[in-house]
């Protein structure tokens, strides 16, 4: 028997870029019309570390994990590969570093289809003295000047949660009883198939989370950037929730094409209370059964030193070369996806 040369196999015949020369060369030139949109505004450029000590506690989003030996551990000790930025950046900010932003690699464990890859490219960018509503003007700006000439689309619009959810389901997602979200999934052909978690029930969040991804979210920024803002408090993540009947997290995001380009925030400054989302995190992610995840204590030490008043935002790179070449599956604008790395 002949063994196998580093030619044979598969890695033998998918050595090649996944995406055109043409579309790399539109990568390039979307990432420089951005780097000049910061610059004429006067926003700093920045990098912060992709490994940290800790990791994000959202039950939605899985780190990668390696492992660190050397100086400093001779007995190991495990670093967590960023899923964004925003912990360090928050830290820069309350540090005293004005509006900044930062194009960067990230990592999320288990995320694989056709606008997923593990490995991908954010630009994310944080505005001093900011809100949501502010920012939102910017997203739609920063969107139209690196897609002009690619892409055309109609006028941006602004849709409340709320508006957008009755418009695809009738129902008020914020007063609807989970029976009522549940049956309307049920007649759409959504079924929970397990991921409420190992030995829970499915909720009210997680029936909204169900119907918002595939039965509202599909509809939105067909030619148009569509941001939807106003989430229930209860999806406010990292964002303020403003006190109402109901309370409303001040958080948006942005859709093109039915695709989620980006998600925003007008940031929470109060450390205690960033503190008790944690914990819940940590809580939920117990009760589902996955693994622990160190909560992030030098974020929580800038924000008690004092985090400004700011809005931030995470923006998917890749989503939107996809939006502007009309790609219909990520690897097709990457040059070397997951199963080519």
């Amino acid at each position: 028997m002949t063994a196998a040369g580093p030619g044979d196999g598969a890695a033998g015949r998918d050595w090649r870029p996944a995406a055109s020369a043409a579309v790399l060369r539109l990568r390039a030139d979307l990432l420089a019309r951005i780097r000049a949109w910061f610059a004429a505004r006067g926003v700093l450029e920045v990098e912060t570390p992709l490994l940290s000590a800790a990791g994000t506690t959202d039950p939605q989003i899985e780190s990668f994990t390696t492992r660190y030996l050397g100086p400093g551990a001779p007995q190991g000790r495990t670093g967590y590969l960023h899923t964004s930025p925003e912990f360090p950046m928050k830290r820069l900010l309350a540090a005293g570093s004005g509006s900044i932003f930062q194009i960067c690699r990230v990592l999320r464990q288990g995320e694989l289809g056709p606008r997923h890859n593990p490995e991908f490219t954010l630009v994310e960018w944080y505005r001093v003295g900011a809100d949501h509503h502010a920012l939102m003007e910017e997203v739609q700006d920063l969107v139209s000047a690196a897609l002009g000439g690619y892409r055309p689309l109609a006028a941006p619009e602004r849709v409340s949660y709320r508006e957008a959810f009755e418009r695809r389901t009738g129902l008020d997602p914020h007063r609807a009883s989970p029976e009522a979200l549940e049956a309307c999934a049920r007649r759409h052909g959504l079924a929970a198939d397990g991921a409420a978690g190992a030995g829970a029930a499915p909720d009210a969040e997680f029936w909204r989370d169900l119907l918002l991804s595939h039965l509202v979210a599909p509809a939105l920024g067909r030619g148009r950037l569509t941001l939807l803002y106003d989430y229930p408090a209860s999806q406010a993540s990292l964002a303020r929730v403003r006190l109402g009947d109901p309370p409303l997290a001040e958080r948006f995001e942005a859709f093109l094409d039915g695709m989620e380009l980006a998600n925003g925030f007008h940031e929470l400054a109060d450390a205690g209370e960033q503190r008790r989302r944690f914990e819940a995190d940590r809580h939920r992610r117990r009760a589902r059964g996955q693994a622990s995840v160190p909560i992030d204590t030098r974020l929580l030490a800038a924000l008690e030193a004092g985090l400004p008043d700011c809005a931030g935002v995470a923006l998917g790179f890749d989503r939107l070369v996809m939006t502007a070449c009309g790609a219909r599956r990520i690897e097709e604008v990457l040059a070397f996806p997951y199963e080519r790395a």
